[in-house]
């Protein structure tokens, strides 16, 4: 699912979880993804929970918009969110949730099954705060990992998904550093 790159003509998801206050690191994300999304890029965002209230912040402090999904996780206190959430973006369904209540530390069974349950191709998860990427039983797992706080040797990270109806999904890291600069992770790290 990952590979050399994105095509030209894919729409593009942004997916970024656990960003735990860090809304520094948060804006030099939008700011990235607003740059990209002038020259056709980025569409909409999915935010896997763990700092929701972080992003009005940094949204309305670089000026980044656009379509939004949502979940809560389990240190979001605003129970309007949605625990779970389904997103059909350019002829693609994802299943979103923060991953908390799927025991991912026990493997990814729970998770795949309720993707399968929603007619789901791909489930974005957060929680563990690394980054993953694998195909489960016809489900593509994706974890951004954070942006936060991360918990692996690539740093702070996040992912774009690549969506061109009907062709497989395509899947990149990002890493930020402290300073925030952003470069594309060709290997990922667990």
């Amino acid at each position: 699912m990952t590979s050399s790159g994105i095509s030209a003509t894919a729409q593009r998801l942004l997916v970024i979880s656990d960003t735990h206050g860090h809304v520094h690191a948060l804006e030099a994300v939008f700011n990235w993804a607003q740059d990209r999304s002038k020259s056709g890029g980025i569409r909409a965002t999915a935010f896997l929970g763990d700092g929701a209230s972080d992003l009005s912040h940094a949204a309305n402090s670089t000026g980044f918009f656009c379509e939004w999904r949502l979940v809560r996780g389990n240190n979001d206190f605003d129970f309007s969110l949605p625990a779970s959430n389904v997103f059909d973006f350019c002829g693609h369904r994802f299943y979103l949730c923060h991953g908390h209540r799927s025991s991912l530390y026990s493997g990814y069974n729970t998770l795949v099954a309720a993707a399968q349950n929603l007619k789901a191709e791909a489930a974005l998860f957060g929680h563990t705060h690394i980054p993953y990427c694998k195909s489960t039983r016809n489900v593509l797992l994706v974890n951004p990992g954070s942006v936060g706080r991360p918990r692996s040797q690539n740093g702070a990270t996040f992912a774009v998904i690549g969506c061109e109806e009907g062709e497989p999904l395509v899947v990149e890291f990002w890493a930020i550093d402290s300073q925030g600069k952003i470069e594309r992770l060709t290997d990922i790290k667990q």
